[in-house]
């Protein structure tokens, strides 16, 4: 066909609604993603074409994702912006022809790629929904023979099996979160994700609630966090909300509702927020108020209590409440401070505190983060003056809030601070505890132990080092892996040492002949009773159902308290006593094979309870103290137990 022929489509309800539409100065659409260069043909002039009718294709539908597409999910078209239509000309069009046929009608079509010159196969885009129109009015009124085939241009996915879940979180803005891939969040989460570990926010306050009657209303992303009751110290009130914004921005980075596909995530995302106002709308608050928080939180349940506030002078109300809560097993982690210089900051600097200090991007402490002998440790908090990593966004620490002076808007915002840095260090502390570490003392060991240092070489001082950074830069998987490999590799190795020592002093003339028949028993049963399948959460994803049953399963027998009670109920000494060993010897003492399996269980109580009595990782409950009476109990339980299963052996 002419291109005089061609022209004779202007008097066709297609050809005239793109012209009214040019006449009238209708803009092609913009890109989103600065395609400028690509013009974006409208959808209402190819609607206009069909005159009422419905197309008779339908639309892809877009979806706009961030990361991995889920599994089982079919999803051709990632581009929210626009679609694309697919033009396939008979190849004996020229270029010329295709082009000013195409640019009558509104469309920007190039050749797909360098090797579809050939095949005259060409791409046009269209606003977003438009491709049935566009395929509907070409069919019926292109030249005859010019269009051979007309498709949206969507697209293919590899075919690929269903593996365990990504560690990387769904949540889109998660991308602008450098902050928890510093201290290595991800592989954290393969073994602990906070799960049940009650976090103290003692702060401007929490809004997780809406109140209508004050304008108060809750940050979408805080909907999936879970919360415990709490209390407002300033208004003395049992509803807690946030009027300035920065305790609901610390609470998010603790345990932001994660995985959900909307916002950022938290680093704890299975713990649970205590959220206890101390500090006005203004950002100040009362001494004696945050003693009282320390204390309330300690007597409610708290397991981490989380400061990101301070000031130049010490107060001893609150230095004993501060002890109060350490002697009651709560690992108390506060902020080192803004001020940018050598001094101290309370309740930083504290005895009982993990004093936190913070870095930047490229793992320098920054400008403002107070240094000195009281520091502890060191976290991401952020510089909002700087870009080092280069997208686009100030490296501040990015978590959702309340908009600046409004109790019923919410934003993203990046914030920095020691109070930014502070969070990090309660919620890897979730982490760690988590796995049964819940003594303050161990609890805090771990986290310096594993701390990265590598930043020690830019100082000629060790001593400077020590007191811009404390042991290091926290890393949160290094943190939970020492947890539990420390734990269970102790167990283990006691279980099966005491288990060779007690088969061994059995004495029989037949003891070699028993022992292939009887040993992977008592073996197998004493290193599970002493340890669990502690290696378990290393196999399994830390978070969802899965990684809750192995969380459990990998607790030794003195531990399934928290499968029954949770982790508020760790560390029974009734579980962790002979008493167990003793009902399962009573139970199946007079069955050859289950009285072997019986004997394993004392043996491996028994190798717990030494193990624990010399690293007593956890405060045994109802007995005062955290050290001396706790080790006494231990090792007489301990003791107990070895009799038990040495003198069933004997029988056997």
């Amino acid at each position: 066909m002419t291109t005089s022929t061609s022209w004779n489509l202007l008097r066709r309800p297609l050809a005239a609604a793109i012209v009214a539409a040019a006449l009238i100065g209708v803009p092609a659409l913009a890109s989103a993603q600065g395609t400028s260069s690509f013009d974006i043909a409208e959808k209402a002039p190819w609607k206009a074409c069909l005159d009422g009718a419905q197309p008779t294709t339908k639309n892809v539908p877009a979806v706009d994702f961030d990361g991995r597409a889920p599994f089982g999910v079919d999803i051709m078209d990632t581009n929210p912006h626009w679609d694309e239509v697919i033009l396939d000309f008979h190849d004996s069009l020229s270029e010329q022809e295709i082009v000013a046929y195409t640019k009558q009608l509104g469309l920007d079509v190039r050749v797909n790629s360098e090797y579809a010159n050939q095949t005259n196969v060409y791409i046009a885009r269209v606003e977003e929904g438009a491709v049935p129109y566009v395929k509907d009015c070409l069919t019926a009124q292109a030249p005859k023979g010019w269009i051979e085939a007309i498709e949206e241009n969507f697209e293919y996915r590899v075919f690929e099996t269903e593996s365990a879940p990504s560690t990387t979180p769904d949540d889109p803005l998660y991308q602008f979160q450098w902050n928890f891939k510093q201290v290595n969040a991800e592989k954290a989460w393969k073994v602990s994700t906070g799960r049940d570990v009650v976090v103290a926010v003692i702060d401007t306050g929490v809004t997780y609630k809406d109140d209508a009657s004050r304008g108060i209303k809750a940050g979408k992303d805080l909907k999936g966090t879970r919360f415990v009751a709490g209390y407002d110290f300033v208004d003395k009130s049992d509803f807690v909300y946030d009027g300035h914004g920065h305790g609901t921005h610390v609470a998010g980075t603790i345990a932001q509702a994660t995985n959900n596909g909307y916002g950022v995530a938290g680093l704890a995302y299975d713990a649970k927020i205590m959220p206890i106002r101390v500090l006005n709308s203004r950002g100040f608050g009362q001494v004696a108020d945050i003693a009282d928080a320390v204390r309330w939180s300690a007597d409610n349940g708290a397991q981490v209590i989380n400061m990101s506030l301070g000031g130049p002078l010490p107060s001893l109300v609150l230095k004993r409440a501060i002890d109060y809560a350490h002697k009651k097993g709560v690992t108390v982690v506060a902020a080192a401070g803004n001020a940018g210089k050598r001094s101290p900051s309370y309740p930083a600097a504290y005895d009982h505190v993990i004093a936190v200090a913070a870095t930047q991007f490229d793992q320098r402490t920054t400008f403002y983060s107070q240094w000195g002998g009281y520091v502890d440790i060191a976290a991401p908090g952020g510089n909002t003056r700087v870009d080092q990593n280069g997208d686009g966004r100030p490296d501040g620490i990015l978590q959702e809030t309340l908009k600046a002076g409004k109790l019923d808007e919410h934003d993203f915002s990046l914030y920095m601070g020691t109070s930014m840095a502070s969070p990090h260090v309660a919620a890897i502390a979730a982490l760690v505890i988590s796995q049964g570490i819940t003594h303050p003392d161990k609890v805090a060991k771990v986290l310096q132990k594993t701390a990265n240092d590598s930043m020690k070489t830019e100082y000629k001082d060790a001593k400077e080092y020590q007191e811009r950074y404390g042991a290091g830069l926290v890393q949160a998987d290094k943190a939970v892996a020492h947890a539990a490999t420390m734990q269970g590799t102790w167990r283990f190795s006691g279980a099966f040492l005491l288990a060779l020592l007690a088969f061994a002093g059995v004495r029989r003339k037949d003891v070699l002949a028993m022992a292939p028949k009887h040993a992977p028993l008592l073996f197998g049963s004493a290193m599970l009773a002493a340890g669990g399948l502690f290696f378990l959460p290393f196999i399994l994803p830390g978070g969802g159902t899965m990684g809750y049953v192995a969380s459990l399963l990998a607790r030794p027998v003195a531990q399934w308290d928290v499968i029954f009670a949770g982790l508020g109920a760790h560390q029974n000494p009734l579980l962790a006593s002979f008493l167990i060993p003793l009902g399962a010897y009573a139970l199946f003492g007079g069955r050859n094979m289950l009285r072997i399996a019986a004997c394993g269980l004392a043996l491996g109580m028994a190798a717990f309870c030494f193990t624990e009595a010399y690293l007593l990782t956890s405060d045994v409950r109802w007995i005062p103290g955290m050290n001396i009476l706790d080790r006494v109990w231990l090792v007489s339980n301990g003791l107990l137990s070895l009799a038990i299963g040495y003198f069933g052996l004997k029988r056997s």
